[in-house]
């Protein structure tokens, strides 16, 4: 299969050719109260809660370009973690309808400050949530079970419903095709 059997990480999966980073935010806003919010952003094509995340940077660490990541997506200043604590994959949709399987490494980054203002603000909606709520939103389960072990949470069965599945590669060119066809009979009548 796909393991890898020599070397560092031996007896792991190895890691499909694409790799991207990812931040995980988190923050305790009272900390006498406790309490760990996560911070999920919607991802620009179809709205479900992600994690910021990105392609690796020239001139940038992993770890760094997670951060960066974090910044332009929703705003965020902070600590990052050196090392991932964890990953997931994905299909991602690029722009002309193919999907790819992309691996993504996982940094915790601990929120300091918030800017008013960032580069894709007008593109995305933030949203601070508990443990369980952020975990019961995203559609990724490797994803949804890394933020649950990161929080040091308990995902009950009732709160852990199965994702709606993300659209694949064809329905994602069906509707575009759809929107198409009903954008050129609407001209034509």
């Amino acid at each position: 299969m796909n393991d890898i059997v020599d070397g560092k990480g031996a007896g792991r999966k190895a890691k499909p050719r694409r790799h991207q980073v990812a931040a995980l935010p988190w923050r305790v806003p009272d900390p006498a109260a406790g309490g760990l919010e996560i911070l999920l952003v919607s991802s620009r094509e179809t709205r479900r809660w992600v994690i910021p995340k990105g392609w690796p940077m020239k001139g940038k660490t992993d770890p760094e370009a997670a951060a960066q990541e974090a910044y332009e997506e929703a705003g965020l200043d902070g600590r990052i973690v050196p090392e991932p604590i964890g990953g997931y994959e994905y299909l991602k949709r690029l722009k002309s309808g193919a999907a790819r399987l992309v691996w993504v490494d996982v940094y915790p980054f601990e929120v300091t400050g918030e800017h008013a203002a960032w580069p894709e603000k007008d593109q995305r909606t933030l949203r601070w949530m508990s443990p369980v709520e952020a975990a019961s939103a995203v559609q990724e389960p490797a994803l949804r079970d890394l933020i649950a072990r990161f929080a040091g949470v308990e995902l009950p069965e009732e709160e852990r419903p199965a994702p709606a599945p993300a659209p694949t590669p064809v329905r994602v060119a069906f509707e575009r095709l759809r929107r198409r066809i009903t954008a050129l009979w609407g001209r034509t009548r």
